[in-house]
């Protein structure tokens, strides 16, 4: 579980980075949470963002996926998330 201080230092380094993944009119799927769940072993940190097709909300779309990779919210703002994971090699240094 984050408190506050990692939270806000995640939201800083999230603020730079760009969408890698986008979920669209077929919501969140397997495929989708396998290919987030290897972003997040790839990188810790990873922003998603939901179009206007999406079939749920932003915020379901962020617990589902963060339930589903083991992963915790970090921040949800407007149609965009990010979720973080702790990796081995400790890239984000919390």
């Amino acid at each position: 579980m984050l408190d506050g201080k990692a939270k806000s230092k995640l939201r800083g380094m999230a603020q730079t980075r760009k969408a890698i993944v986008m979920i669209g009119k077929e919501g969140v799927s397997d495929t989708l949470c396998a290919t987030l769940s290897d972003s997040l072993k790839a990188h810790e940190l990873v922003k998603i963002s939901c179009l206007k097709t999406s079939p749920i909300s932003v915020r379901e779309a962020a617990i589902q996926c963060a339930s589903a990779t083991h992963s915790e919210i970090v921040q949800i703002i407007g149609h965009t998330f990010v979720l973080y994971r702790k990796s081995e090699k400790n890239l984000c240094q919390l």
